[in-house]
């Protein structure tokens, strides 16, 4: 009677039957899996682990970010260990074969730039249990990403310069677009934009100029300045370069003129005889209020946020004086503070009648009684 057994192609030995769980399993096309072959032979070309001899880790050696792919990216690493068992962990591949695979993996730093990965495998290939140890190194090459390149060299896509009409910007207007323009960019930085950066941030005589690194950050600093303090914005390209791809690149100048009053200033209108305004808003028209009378003021469409008017004082250069008497409805005596004499004023809406003290601005308009400071902005 004949032997049905299967025998090794390759030390004709006999292969012991498979189960046929494992017959229908077994894929003759992968290497290492044919039915026909002994343990032995199986394991003399058995690979448990295929491993680089070497992997190499860019960074910047600057800001810290890893070169991944085709583009750089922050990873927040205080070393770089973590990333060298990252990398080695993305590179190592364990046969298909094995079951039950554990593995851990144990740095050591030789150098500044250089980590030994030491990788221990174990598993089971065809009931037996394997094992393997490599050794990968990981060397760390320190480059300048293109951002911090494009810092260093004092690159910018586009300059937001912040004016204002008739006026030199106040130091609340120049402080709050430096921390628009670094919010903006923060806010990009969190969503992974590595793009986004404050290039520069210079003082001039007549306001601030501000360069970034894009044209959209100029654009939302443009924006975010006018919403919170009015004005206007015009923007101008100028040709700067080619890219390698002979695409043409322009830089963008984007030109914020603020109103050229501000919430707080007290003008008198020319040809207007009903009293100063105390300015409340400089969005769209210009809004405020009588200081003779307390009526609400607010520019006609044409003139916008730019009345023809001369600028008389601010509210913080009131002086709180003496209220002497209430006279009327329409008038109320209070002490010059110049002076230190009873003098009959107009006497507005806002005016508290139990007051013993109020606000007041001279100037040559007149005396006049001013709001509480917490009433000069418009109420939203």
């Amino acid at each position: 009677m004949s032997d049905s057994r299967a025998f090794c192609p390759r030390c004709g030995d006999p292969v012991p039957e498979r189960s046929a769980d494992e017959a229908d399993a077994a894929d003759p096309l992968r290497p290492g899996s044919e039915v026909d072959l002994c343990d032995a032979c199986y394991f003399d070309e058995f690979d448990f682990v295929d491993a680089p001899d070497r992997i190499d880790v860019r960074v910047c050696a600057r800001c810290g970010a890893v070169y991944r792919g085709n583009r750089w990216v922050d990873v927040g690493a205080q070393d770089y260990t973590d990333i060298a068992i990252e990398q080695v962990s993305d590179a190592l591949s364990v046969h298909v074969d094995v079951e039950d695979v554990a593995w851990q993996v144990e740095p050591e730093q030789v150098d500044e730039n250089t980590i030994r990965m030491h990788c221990f495998f174990t598993g089971v290939v065809r009931g037996t249990p394997v094992e393997e140890q490599v050794t990968v190194p990981v060397k760390i090459a320190r480059q300048t990403c293109t951002r911090c390149g494009r810092i260093a060299g004092d690159y910018y896509a586009s300059i937001v310069q912040i004016r204002a009409e008739g006026r030199t910007p106040t130091s609340e207007e120049t402080e709050r677009a430096e921390e628009i323009a670094h919010d903006i960019v923060a806010d990009m930085e969190a969503t992974g934009d590595r793009n986004a950066f404050v290039t520069e941030i210079g003082e001039t005589d007549d306001g601030l100029n501000i360069k970034v690194s894009t044209n959209k950050i100029g654009k939302k600093i443009s924006n975010k300045m006018v919403e919170e303090f009015g004005g206007t914005i015009n923007d101008a390209e100028t040709l700067v370069t080619e890219d390698e791809d002979g695409n043409e690149v322009y830089r963008v100048t984007f030109a914020v003129r603020l109103p050229p009053y501000t919430p707080g200033d007290v003008i008198e209108l020319d040809g207007d005889d009903e009293g100063p305004v105390l300015v409340r808003s400089a969005h769209g028209n210009l809004k405020g209020v009588r200081v003779t009378t307390g009526e609400r003021y607010e520019a006609d469409y044409e003139e916008g946020a730019s009345p023809d008017a001369r600028k008389l004082g601010e509210h913080e250069d009131a002086v709180e004086t003496t209220v002497v008497t209430v006279e009327d409805e329409n008038a109320v005596q209070v002490l010059d503070p110049e002076t230190y004499r009873a003098t009959t004023v107009s006497r507005p809406e806002y005016f508290d009648p139990d007051a013993e003290t109020v606000p007041v601005l001279k100037s040559r308009a007149g005396l006049h009684v001013l709001p509480d400071e917490g009433e000069t902005e418009e109420p939203t």
